[in-house]
């Protein structure tokens, strides 16, 4: 240290702390004051619409509403309807400085409207920062948001988490391209197999809003059929969206958008595209530099402008379902959004769910179908096998397929690949006493016994792992056992050992399929994993249809019958030697709706059964699981509609430590009860409303949002 840094005990470069003094204040005494950003405290007011309503990102029901902020003048330019901000929040009624209220956490917001004044008397908190000036929300998002909050029961600010992506600052700073002129109205080229298909893009490309429910030949014509309908309604100056189940029917949609319009006409939102991209996709849309989109669910929020058609592919598929609160269901999404946009509606699918054949047969939709010899000349022919036949075909009794079904499949690798539509994936998921079919269970956990892999002798328990060699039938003392469901790793092992010349391919969870050659080759799907096949599968078959049929669901049957149709429209038609073989009981409805092809007429059936048992969709439902005592307090305070009838509650299965936990499942180990509440037609919108109101007075009351879920239009009912 030298002797001048030593000197004066502390001042800097030989500055007396006086003169360090008399030089700080002289800078303070220049300097401009400014408002700290965190209150802006004394900062001026904006002089017009000083007064921002905002939606803070609280999802809990008891705080579902706008509050107001005051708008500081630095903030007045970016501060408009629609854009992120950031607000204090929580800050208590007595925490206020200069006419400021301060403190609280902060927290992100949508800015809703500017007004010149608030309706409420106290001191307003400022807004803290305007995140971006992009106007990412408006008033048709908006308005869309409340009304699905409404309808499901939820809060405003979960139905927007939905809708408005995360903010990708990068993506904001690049600018969109500018919007494309109208292509021309397209030719009705495939649609003119369906007796109103030429009438209905032409009704789109003039301007109209026609609303049909479209029951699709089998092929893989669908993809380009819905591009036809894109362009149709772009060809009018408007836009179009298309949702679809999964990112494989996204990419042929896509692939079909481009091959008819080209590049630049339509936007791709999928959650695998990544947060970015997916981001910049969703603001091109925003901003209108293209007017058609698809995607998947997250997609049935796209801000298209000047909307008219929207459009969804599959209605009846899980994953239109959203598993986030409040879980709207992509299909009554679109159909919201043709009522509040006044636009067409396109709800096509090879079959027919009970909720579109309900719009038919209210008048709401007109049937876009195709006609008997159009359908037969299209469709493969499909052949069944039930029990009866089973115990009679010796090859059944020591061989898994009948003879039937090797025939076919012998015959059909001649010709291209064989697909084998499988019910679960794995090896061999669940086994079953071969004489009475009682599930085998373990002694020590009651656990399912599945068999081990191949070459590994004995079995093991699905859920404690303990391996069991002496086992028998509780009901009737047998020793033998069958496999309830075989998997798909399995099947495709047993296949390849009777025909070793064969390559053998599967699909499903783990490994899905997109497409596969033309080439003779067996191909081994789960369900909805199935991949296109080039020139289209020379046979099928379907196994172990009891297995779809005997689940203990309302829609059992309707969603078996959906999952055989997608898997039958991608074989040849009958004319061109396509056979598809169904191991399922002949008698049961389901099964004679898949031999003649006739989806339609299964779902009429349904409805009408469904109309006479007061089940969905003519009445409409909630389901209010909990525990026990939650369920009961939370029925007992609900000002239900007069005309509302509970059904239950009723012990929910439990979660065993270690499973897979399905959405609204009870958590590991926690005894459950469920109940269901059913309100006639014209009573959904009272009955969402009552119970809105009835959980947002629990979470006021502190009792938490764990103890009790809402869920309007369960998926499963029992």
């Amino acid at each position: 240290m030298s002797s001048e840094d030593g000197q004066g005990g502390g001042g800097a470069g030989g500055v007396a702390p006086e003169q360090l003094a008399f030089i700080r204040e002289g800078v303070r005494k220049a300097e401009v004051p400014r408002a700290k950003p965190r209150t802006w405290r004394g900062a001026a007011l904006a002089k017009e619409l000083p007064v921002a309503r905002v939606l803070v990102d609280k999802g809990v029901l008891h705080l579902d509403r706008y509050f107001d902020y005051a708008v500081p003048e630095e903030l007045d330019a970016d501060a408009q309807p629609g854009v992120r901000v950031r607000v204090r929040f929580g800050a208590g009624r007595h925490r206020v400085r200069d006419g400021r209220r301060e403190g609280g956490g902060l927290i992100d917001g949508f800015l809703v409207e500017r007004l010149a004044e608030s309706d409420y008397s106290g001191p307003l908190a400022a807004l803290a920062q305007v995140v971006s000036p992009e106007r990412v929300l408006s008033e048709e998002l908006l308005g869309l948001a409340r009304a699905v909050a409404d309808r499901y029961a939820g809060s405003l600010a979960d139905v927007l988490q939905l809708a408005v992506p995360p903010r990708s600052a990068r993506a904001e700073q690049r600018a969109s391209a500018e919007p494309l002129p109208p292509p021309e109205a397209p030719e009705a080229g495939s649609w003119g197999r369906y007796e109103r298909g030429g009438a209905f893009l032409e009704a789109l490309a003039s301007g109209g809003a026609p609303r049909a429910v479209w029951n699709a030949l089998p092929g893989p014509e669908w993809s380009a059929e819905i591009a036809r309908a894109v362009a149709a309604t772009l060809a009018s100056g408007r836009g179009a969206l298309v949702v679809v189940p999964d990112g494989r029917a996204v990419a042929r949609v896509d692939a079909a958008l481009t091959s008819l319009l080209g590049e630049g006409r339509h936007a791709v939102l999928t959650a695998d595209a990544g947060p970015e991209k997916r981001y910049r996709e969703w603001l091109a849309v925003r901003r209108g530099a293209v007017r058609a989109v698809v995607g998947t669910r997250a997609a049935m929020f796209a801000p298209v402008q000047d909307l008219g058609l929207v459009a969804i592919w599959d209605d009846g598929d899980d994953s239109h379902s959203e598993p986030h609160a409040p879980q709207p269901h992509a299909r009554e999404v679109l159909l919201l959004r043709a009522a509040l946009d006044k636009c067409g509606f396109l709800l096509g699918s090879w079959s027919c769910t009970v909720e579109a054949a309900q719009l038919v047969e209210t008048g709401w939709a007109l049937p876009l179908v195709a006609g008997r010899e159009q359908v037969r000349a299209s469709a493969p022919l499909v052949r069944t096998v039930g029990d009866g036949d089973l115990a009679r075909d010796e090859a059944a009794r020591a061989a898994r397929l009948p003879t039937l079904a090797w025939q076919v499949v012998r015959e059909g690798l001649k010709h291209g690949p064989v697909l084998v539509q499988v019910p679960r994936r794995g090896y061999v998921p669940r086994m079953a006493c071969a004489n009475c079919r009682a599930p085998a269970r373990c002694r020590h956990c009651a656990g399912p016994l599945e068999a081990q892999e191949s070459g590994a002798a004995g079995l093991h328990c699905g859920w404690c792992a303990r391996e069991e060699n002496g086992w028998h039938c509780p009901e009737c003392g047998g020793f033998r056992l069958r496999a309830q469901i075989v998997g798909a790793r399995r099947t495709a092992e047993e296949l390849g050992r009777a025909f070793p010349a064969v390559p053998v391919r599967t699909s499903g969870r783990e490994h899905v399929l997109d497409t596969v050659p033309g080439a003779p080759a067996l191909v081994v799907s789960t369900p909805g994993a199935e991949p296109v096949a080039e020139g289209g599968y020379a046979a099928a078959l379907l196994l172990d249809g009891w297995a779809m049929l005997g689940r203990p669901d309302l829609r059992a049957g309707e969603d078996a019958l959906r999952r055989w149709i997608a898997a039958a429209a991608l074989v040849r038609p009958q004319g061109a030697g396509g056979t598809v073989v169904a191991l399922a009981e002949p008698t049961l409805r389901p099964v004679q709706a898949l031999v003649r092809w006739d989806p339609i007429g299964h779902a009429v059936r349904e409805l009408g059964e469904r109309a006479e048992l007061g089940f969905p969709p003519v009445s409409r439902m909630a389901a209010v699981s909990g525990t026990g005592e939650a369920v009961a307090e939370f029925l007992r305070t609900a000002e239900l509609p007069r005309d509302a009838e509970v059904l239950g509650p009723v012990p929910l299965p439990v979660t065993g430590a270690g499973r897979p936990r399905r959405v609204g499942a009870p958590p590991p180990g926690e005894h459950w009860e469920r109940a269901l509440v059913r309100v006639p037609p014209g009573s959904g919108a009272a009955l969402a409303s009552a119970l809105k109101a009835a959980q947002a007075a629990r979470m006021a009351r502190g009792a938490g949002e764990a103890g009790v879920r809402v869920r309007i239009d369960p998926p499963d009912i029992g």
